[in-house]
């Protein structure tokens, strides 16, 4: 058998990365997705064996090292949330939906990146509460081939997943940082305001020592499989109040003496990231309530 990387997985076909070459492959049963797996992904390595044809089998799933949840991709080292400074505008809501799927797939690194700055020049520094957080914010534009190498140094030797809504400009952004890449790029909807669909699967290329990974875009996720009590910890600057809440356990938005509350008002957790964590919480609890009906 032969080790390799899934670069690719697309219409049940699995195109694998040996050190022979590419090989495309199919999965033995026993690999399939079901409702308590996620199957075989981009990124995954794995043990495989060749075919008189030269296609392969997918023999052997080897260990993972993190898995982003959605756009399901394996033995991812960074994410890059990738929105726009206009045409579609940043959706608060939905960075902070990304940013806690982010840490909610444990991931070791996490930055920000505002494409289209040439048309929102103003824009720049508005996220500077999430760079107080931790999370490193790029803000570059693809069009005009601005803020670019700043973006390139962070992903060197990284295997680093871009990912966003449609219509932001990630296959455009990653042209601008390696033009040989030539992915395909769209245009947003003039009508509705949205992205259209360019890239179809989530896709590896070996870049730098390691590698950056096109995903399709979307603007809607569940994080309902993820435990309310969990939630909290996905905000790093809420971890600081966590044991200082009067009651324990406490879901920080009803209780009285809460330290997040209290940190809210005090200007040390902003009241966005704060609306972000209640609006989820309550998708949560509201997810749970009809499953147990």
């Amino acid at each position: 058998m032969q080790q390799g990387k899934v670069i690719q997985a697309y219409n049940s076909f699995f195109y694998v990365q040996t050190a022979a070459g590419l090989v495309t492959c199919k999965l033995r049963g026993r690999f399939k997705q079901t409702r308590r797996s996620t199957g075989v992904v981009p990124g995954d390595d794995v043990q495989i064996a060749l075919l008189p044809d030269g296609t392969g089998v997918i023999e052997q799933l080897l260990p993972r090292q993190t898995l982003l949840k959605r756009p399901a991709v394996a033995n991812v080292t960074q994410v890059v949330l990738t929105f726009a400074a206009a045409q579609p505008d940043l959706h608060p809501l939905l960075l902070n939906r990304f940013l806690v799927l982010a840490e909610w797939s444990g991931l070791p690194h996490i930055a920000i990146c505002i494409n289209k700055m040439d048309l929102r020049p103003e824009a720049d520094g508005f996220l500077q509460d999430y760079a107080a957080i931790g999370y490193p914010v790029f803000y570059v534009s693809a069009a005009a081939q601005q803020g670019i190498e700043p973006l390139r140094a962070q992903l060197a030797g990284q295997t680093t997943v871009f990912a966003g809504p449609s219509g932001v400009g990630k296959s455009s952004l990653l042209n601008a940082l390696d033009s040989s890449l030539a992915l395909q790029t769209g245009q947003v909807s003039e009508k509705i305001k949205r992205g259209r669909h360019t890239t179809r699967a989530a896709q590896l290329i070996a870049w730098q020592d390691g590698y950056i990974v096109d995903t399709p875009g979307f603007s809607a996720m569940e994080l309902t499989e993820l435990a309310p009590q969990a939630l909290p910890g996905y905000f790093p600057e809420f971890c600081p109040y966590l044991d200082a809440c009067r009651f324990q356990p406490c879901s920080h938005s009803h209780e009285p003496e809460c330290a997040i509350k209290q940190a809210v008002a005090d200007g040390q957790i902003t009241q966005e990231r704060y609306d972000a964590y209640l609006n989820i919480l309550e998708e949560i609890n509201t997810a749970r309530k009809k499953a147990y009906k």
